[in-house]
């Protein structure tokens, strides 16, 4: 790049590349008003990767998108449409938005009063499947779509069955500006050139394709009294944040960090990047929480779950702390005991912090948050100590540790002593994004993620493996004793084991593919209602052993002695 002049050392670069408004208009929205009869409404949706059309089609009940034009998304679904009443008009005005530079598609019913997020936004794209003109026509018809307009472009006031768009890929391109202020004059002392070097990043990533080096030669700028301007023009897209590479830490790491610049989203389609100091810059797109499907069903659900397994816990403790004073030799009961007090705690903060998030905000989550994060890996830690106190059983007598409660205090202090970790956490519902449940929880940027992953995921990995291996070693050893053969005493130890050794919590593992919803609800209605299940085989075991005239069957959880465990068959 050439120099600049000296005097008086303002000056604009502009690196101008075909912008999607000027060549293609990237961002396409379809709208229309749907006539339909007053049944019940369904929308109904069927989308898979690639670049080829869309059809939008209509009829008296149901609302369909197909097409193949997205490069990640893949959904077949089947949306009742009945909650935003729709059934009481004749006509529903709607309007379908797709952002390719994002690969999200959005349905808006009712002049914008609802939002359905059909796909979600997943990382910055390439190539871009947009370009979409009008493709074949359908028929007319009484029920069906009419008013139909691409864009700005009108299409015809007739009441049609579908409407049907092709696509086409293209690179996604942007336009950049840098102002550069009097102040970088003062700050330069041995060279009045600054070059501005211009640059695409591949492979695609969350940061825009469009990258800008500027340097003054032989010189390190920082800390500029005013700031230094640089502009992206780009897709459109809703929240996104300045970045810059800083080389002097490690030339050979590219890490984009926010150290020295402000953002100023000016538009969907604009930021403006304010910066102290030279290097590269770029902007960062900030993919939004993946909206959840069916979120006020399991809200109710968990609310419901976790009220009652609050007052189970209680009466479990109640009960064990009866046992433990009739001087009880069963050295399994501190556990019991220690699990039941954590589980209370844990499903009493889930129950409130949807109430606390709401009333205190940031000034009482980052302390729930913290309670609900220590509440939580100390029931996993009461977990794994019933994971090994039945495997000592085995070989010896076992001596429940008294001052476990403090293991998982220790990373919670670190985590509180870094900072910025716990605080409002935003779930964001597929049906409404714009009303998005609040909790106190980790907060959604990297360190917490880190946080979650080193310790709540870690420690579930290994509970859940190490459950998994010993509820399956318990069974082998039990099942061939008489008295375990009766149906209800088996289904209530296997069932009440998994729950002591936290294998129900596997479920997280699997929430992936075709069945995520039923695996979501049933981790959702097992781990809430975790609770009242073991305090149910607790009572139920006790009953069944004072109904076979005292015998030790059942009279423990997990065993109070190896004999218990091993024996094929049990004396009164």
């Amino acid at each position: 790049a050439p120099p600049l002049p000296a005097p008086p050392f303002v000056h604009v670069c502009i690196l101008l590349s075909p912008l999607g408004s000027s060549e293609h208009d990237l961002d396409w929205k379809f709208c229309g008003t749907w006539r339909h009869g007053n049944d019940s409404l369904m929308l109904n949706v069927n989308l898979t990767t690639g670049c080829s059309e869309i059809s939008v089609s209509a009829n008296k009940s149901s609302l369909s998108i197909d097409g193949q034009i997205t490069a990640q998304c893949r959904r077949s679904d089947r949306i009742a449409l009945g909650k935003f009443g729709l059934e009481s008009q004749e006509e529903t005005p709607f309007c379908l938005y797709w952002e390719p530079i994002l690969g999200q598609l959005k349905l808006q019913l009712n002049h914008k009063k609802e939002n359905l997020i059909l796909c979600w936004p997943d990382r910055m794209q390439c190539s871009c499947c947009t370009d979409l003109s009008n493709g074949a026509k359908a028929d007319e018809a009484t029920y069906g779509i009419k008013d139909g307009m691409a864009n700005t472009d009108f299409i015809t006031e007739k009441i049609m069955t579908a409407y049907r768009f092709k696509g086409a890929h293209i690179k996604c391109k942007s336009t950049i500006t840098v102002y550069l202020p009097p102040a970088l004059k003062k700050a330069a002392k041995l060279s009045s050139k600054v070059v501005c070097t211009f640059f695409k990043t591949t492979p695609c990533s969350r940061v825009l394709d469009d990258v800008v080096e500027i340097t003054v030669e032989n010189e390190v700028i920082v800390d500029l009294s005013e700031p230094i301007r640089i502009g992206f023009h780009h897709a459109k897209m809703q929240s996104r944040r300045c970045v810059s590479w800083d080389t002097r830490r490690d030339p050979s790491q590219v890490n984009w960090l926010e150290d020295g610049c402000e953002t100023e989203q000016k538009g969907a389609k604009y930021t403006e990047c304010l910066c102290n100091h030279l290097t590269y810059f770029s902007v960062l797109v900030q993919m939004e929480p993946r909206p959840v499907r069916h979120l006020l069903a399991l809200t109710a659900i968990t609310s419901l779950g976790c009220a009652v397994s609050v007052i189970s816990c209680v009466a479990l403790i109640i009960y064990l702390c009866r046992k433990r004073l009739r001087r009880s030799k069963e050295q399994s009961i501190p556990i019991h005991l220690g699990l039941a007090v954590s589980l209370a705690f844990l499903n009493l903060l889930f129950f409130l912090t949807g109430v606390l998030a709401n009333v205190g905000g940031e000034s009482v989550c980052p302390w729930v948050g913290a309670g609900l994060h220590y509440t939580l890996l100390s029931s996993f830690t009461w977990m794994g100590i019933e994971v090994f106190h039945t495997f000592w059983l085995v070989y010896m007598v076992f001596t429940p540790p008294s001052k476990v409660i403090f293991l998982p205090a220790l990373p919670i202090i670190i985590l509180a002593a870094v900072g910025d970790i716990y605080g409002v956490r935003k779930v964001v519902p597929s049906d409404d994004v714009s009303n998005p449940y609040l909790m106190c929880w980790m907060k959604e940027n990297h360190e917490a993620l880190l946080a979650h992953y080193f310790t709540t995921m870690t420690i579930l990995a290994v509970l859940v493996s190490s459950g998994i291996v010993m509820l399956f070693l318990v069974y082998r050893e039990i099942r061939t004793r008489e008295e375990w053969r009766q149906s209800r005493v088996a289904f209530l130890s296997i069932w009440g084991l998994s729950c002591l050794f936290g294998t129900t919590w596997g479920l997280t593992f699997l929430d992936f593919g075709p069945l995520s919803d039923f695996v979501l609800f049933l981790s959702c209605i097992l781990n809430s209602f975790q609770g009242f299940f073991l305090m149910l085989r607790f009572y139920m075991l006790d009953w069944i052993r004072k109904q076979a005239g005292g015998s030790a069957l059942g009279s423990t959880s997990t065993g109070s002695t190896r004999q218990h465990m091993l024996q094929s068959q049990e004396k009164s």
